[in-house]
């Protein structure tokens, strides 16, 4: 780590004034070191307020998408140690692929500032504008996993409404299986896809999309989407919230590998889909029940009107009260 991302370090974990002589002293280089390097942490965005007697303190960081802002201050093991950043791209999850038959290391983060080819479930397209949000794909290999490896989409949404409550408080719920919602709307999108042999699963993407700063949307999507500012009525710093999406998703995966039950309850009490009426297709008919549980592999179990108890692993299943549904 360079001298200039140690201060960095230094005064993100000190959320108050710290003097030229303690840093000067804590990451042994001498005071004129501090100085020019404050400076050109100024340059690149950073607001830093100098008192006299006082020393330096960090204000706010710039909103831009890079890998040394990813990594100052990420609180992760294994997560994101690798990071692939792109100003535009046609899909994280393309390019995560990509690199994986490449040979990228397990946890790499793949991030773009915006996609021309983002994709969500069912081959929908997924609006990636530059500089609004996160738009950004993760990489596991085998020693990420879960034993219970279609259960991952769920562990990601429950560490990204776990992150969004954290960082904004908003009050972040989630649709199964793999929507966060604000309300009736969306405001992040999960798609999971992965490569396996006949006994053994290759690698497995996690791509992730946050609204984070879209100010507007178009007249058909403004009714099912939202954003973290809309909601907020302010800006989001996304750089705080990706990291802490990185290390929620990190601390998911080790809860669910040592307390799968206690992990899914949790999933559960942010479960918006629970409790509520939901319609869905079987063999080309439509069909209407209450979600009222999600089993142990991730499947949603649905009651239909006759009483049967159907489980649901996939496919397009709409819930009363979400996106206009009613």
């Amino acid at each position: 780590m360079s001298t200039k991302d140690e201060i960095l370090k230094y005064l993100q974990e000190h959320n108050q004034y710290v003097s030229g002589e303690e840093l000067s002293e804590q990451l042994l280089v001498s005071r004129t070191a501090i100085w020019k390097n404050i400076n050109t942490l100024r340059s690149c965005g950073y607001e830093i307020e100098s008192t006299t007697n006082r020393g330096y303190r960090l204000v706010s960081s710039p909103d831009i998408i890079k890998p040394d802002l990813i990594l100052s201050g990420l609180k992760t093991k294994s997560l994101a140690k690798k990071v692939f950043c792109y100003d535009k791209i046609d899909s994280t999850n393309e390019e995560a692929k990509r690199q994986a038959l490449a040979g990228a290391p397990d946890g790499s983060l793949f991030i773009a500032e915006q996609q021309n080819g983002g994709k969500g479930r069912l081959g929908r397209t997924w609006n990636s504008p530059s500089g609004t949000g996160l738009w950004f794909s993760v990489l596991l290999r085998s020693s990420q996993l879960p034993l219970q490896v279609t259960n991952i989409t769920l562990l990601a949404g429950l560490a990204v409404c776990r992150a969004i409550q954290s960082q904004t408080n908003a009050a972040a719920m989630i649709k199964w299986p793999n929507d966060v919602v604000i309300g009736s709307k969306k405001v992040c999108g999960i798609l999971t896809e992965m490569a396996a042999e006949v006994d053994r699963i290759e690698y497995v993407v996690v791509g992730i999309g946050v609204n984070v700063n879209i100010e507007s949307f178009s007249d058909e999507l403004s009714v099912k989407a939202t954003s973290l500012r809309i909601e907020r009525g302010h800006p989001v710093d996304r750089i705080p919230l990706l990291q802490e999406i990185l290390r929620e998703f990190e601390s998911v995966l080790n809860e669910y590998s040592s307390n799968p039950e206690s992990t899914l309850a949790d999933y559960k009490t942010l479960c918006v889909s629970l409790n509520r009426k939901v319609q869905f297709t079987k063999d080309k008919n439509t069909v209407s029940g209450t979600a009222v549980d999600i089993a142990p592999d991730g499947k949603l179990i649905v009651r239909c009107e006759n009483g049967e108890l159907i489980s649901i692993n996939s496919g397009e299943v709409t819930v009363q009260g979400i996106y206009g549904q009613t």
